[in-house]
């Protein structure tokens, strides 16, 4: 009897076939299920305060517990399903993410939620780097780019969808819901990965290398980068959040974050095989991209983070009132992102990068109008048109230069460090921003000390964008390279950039 060949070896799968169709499926409901978790929560945050007679340090917390795993584990989470298997480790990632959100829902303490909400984000990074590299590794080069475009796409509409959802699960049966909103994803997802999407594995990190040496080794696992990366943004997040108590422990926390970032560069520098290899930022427009995306992505964490407090506790919005609000910005990025990345490589990266930034920080500036009793209509509704405006601009363009600052071969690893990098930014950002302005353990429970201190905000938001704009006039006129990802478009959402996976990349070397 002809044994059957190994998954990971056998045809490429066709989207006008079933099984490709339901590999789309899988890998479309377990992104959704990590863009729901990370947009479903800010819209809760008043009635989980309310419910546990929490200060706003615990809201900080329930935000900052998902965005710190999620951020210090995702370049593991990609090593993993390289070696192990992607499908293997996306399964894992679901069940393990379904399980965190069922106790998220039922927790009995603001204690058990942010631990619950720190196990979320390992499982969304199990699975985030694999739903798209499942596609890359899956399909058919022909059908490739078309799946690519409908797993955005669907995926945008799940972020677009996602403040809306959580407002009306939170005013209905309760802000529990927001949580358990995930597992039936989940549960639908599980059975369809592990019938239909093919098994496969990552190829060699330099292919060409590989091949010269004659060993076909895959990219292995620095663990004590990552858990060095994750300490530091921890402890860094620790003391922020904590600072206003201040204390030996915040100050302890401070040093420890210091001294566990010189660690993380000293050994990403000494290790044969880096999580965040140093040389990649030898690339000055690399480099300068990811100033960019940090001061970018720490202003619109901030901006998301307040405004959904802010339209609840100021403007008397009720939750879903306040999630429906923030839909026109995320509705401009899923009909534009694409369109602005063309236009990117017309005109280069530095008018986009330069003009979007400005232009999103001009519509947080706007956002100042949103006191009590707000006119959705000539308050809220302009200033979020032009802030999504100027994300339409800047967004896709910082994805298209990103891709061309660095060698193909380099090109997942250089999207996964970004995106990284972003979502460290909003965390951190979350964590510092209440600080900076003022804002004390109680200020939610009062508009308008609330209104005041988001009134200090806002400008800060703005004045991050602005700085990235800044470093933006530094980029060369045109980027030498690969304007655009070999395998189709990816849109950019709100909170995060793309993920491009290592696999497309060696796919299109060989």
């Amino acid at each position: 009897m002809r044994q059957s060949p190994p998954a990971d070896e056998a045809a490429p799968l066709r989207i006008a076939d079933a099984r490709g169709r339901w590999t789309l499926l899988a890998t479309v409901l377990g992104s959704s299920v990590v863009l729901l978790g990370s947009t479903v929560t800010n819209v809760a945050l008043p009635r989980i305060g309310d419910d546990f007679d929490a200060d706003l340090a615990v809201l900080q917390w329930t935000v900052n517990a998902y965005m710190l795993t999620l951020a210090g584990l995702i370049l593991l989470g990609g090593s993993l399903g390289d070696r192990f298997g992607r499908r293997r480790i996306f399964v894992l990632g679901i069940v393990w993410f379904a399980a965190a959100s069922l106790l998220c829902g039922l927790a009995p303490d603001t204690t058990t939620l942010i631990a619950a909400r720190a196990l979320q984000g390992v499982g969304g990074a199990l699975l985030t780097p694999g739903s798209l590299a499942i596609i890359e590794a899956s399909f058919h080069p022909d059908d490739r780019p078309r799946a690519i475009g409908l797993w955005s796409g669907f995926g945008g509409i799940g972020a677009a969808l996602g403040p809306f959802l959580g407002g009306w699960l939170v005013d209905g049966p309760g802000w529990r819901w927001t949580f358990l909103l995930t597992t039936p994803p989940a549960l639908v997802c599980v059975p369809l990965a592990l019938r239909h999407v093919p098994e496969s594995v990552g190829r060699p990190t330099r292919p060409n290398a590989a091949a010269a040496t004659g060993t076909g080794s895959r990219r292995g696992f620095d663990i004590a980068g990552a858990v060095l990366g994750a300490l530091t943004l921890a402890l860094a997040t620790y003391a922020l959040t904590e600072a206003r108590t201040g204390g030996p422990v915040v100050v302890a926390a401070a040093a420890g974050s210091v001294a566990a970032g010189a660690a993380f560069v000293l050994v990403e520098r000494r290790s044969s095989d880096p999580m965040m290899p140093l040389s990649i930022f030898s690339s000055r427009p690399f480099a300068a991209i990811n100033v960019i995306t940090l001061c970018v992505y720490a202003g619109l964490g901030g901006f998301f983070f307040l405004t959904a407090l802010q339209l609840q506790i100021v403007a008397g919005y009720s939750a879903l009132a306040a999630g429906a609000a923030m839909l026109p910005s995320t509705v401009l990025m899923l009909l534009f992102s694409s369109r602005s990345g063309v236009l990117a490589q017309r005109l280069g990266p530095r008018i986009p990068l330069t003009v979007g930034p400005l232009v999103c920080g001009a519509g947080m500036l706007m956002t100042a109008r949103v006191g009590a009793h707000a006119s959705y209509l000539s308050d809220v509704l302009p200033a979020l048109l032009v802030m999504g405006t100027g994300m339409v601009v800047m967004v896709a363009p910082l994805t298209v230069t990103l891709l061309a600052s660095v060698e193909a071969a380099d090109a997942g690893l250089a999207s996964g460090i970004n995106n990284a990098a972003a979502r460290a930014a909003g965390l951190v950002s979350v964590a510092a921003l209440p600080l900076l302005v003022g804002m004390g353990p109680d200020a939610y429970r009062s508009p308008a000390s609330f209104d005041t201190a988001f009134g200090r905000a806002m400008p800060l938001c703005a004045g991050l964008l602005a700085l990235g704009a800044a470093v933006a006039l530094a980029l060369p006129r045109r980027t030498a390279g690969t304007a655009q990802p070999r395998h189709g478009r990816a849109h950019g959402w709100l909170m995060e950039p793309p993920l491009v996976s290592r696999f497309a990349h060696h796919q299109a070397l060989d």
